[in-house]
């Protein structure tokens, strides 16, 4: 179902690995992968999990809930970015990626992906 329009974000990013729509449950709901040796379904239950529980955080200070989030190791790099009220998108970019090309992306698929999912 959205997989087309994900494929195409990838494509304006470069050096995706996968991008997927995660449900507030971590579950996917359509991923488009690149690199088959992901494990995008326990990548994404952890890592909804641990932004589920700084959004808790982050609500209890009154700061407000994760919009996004980046965790950058030495062989990639994985942006989770809220969509609408219960999902997100989850990307993992490659050594190459450019991060900032991929935050602007995601910033902009939330407007399409938002009407979508409401």
């Amino acid at each position: 179902m959205f997989r087309d329009h994900l494929r195409r974000i990838s494509d304006r990013i470069g050096d995706v690995l996968a991008l997927s729509l995660v449900a507030r449950d971590g579950i996917p709901i359509d991923s488009f992968r690149i690199d088959p040796e992901l494990d995008l379904d326990a990548l994404s239950a952890e890592l909804i999990a641990q932004l589920r529980v700084i959004s808790e955080n982050q609500r209890d200070l009154r700061i407000g809930e994760v919009q996004h989030r980046a965790i950058t190791s030495r062989r990639l790099t994985v942006m989770v970015s809220a969509v609408a009220r219960d999902h997100f998108l989850l990307l993992v970019l490659g050594p190459q990626g450019n991060h900032g090309r991929a935050r602007f992306e995601l910033r902009r698929a939330r407007l399409f992906l938002e009407d979508e999912l409401l």
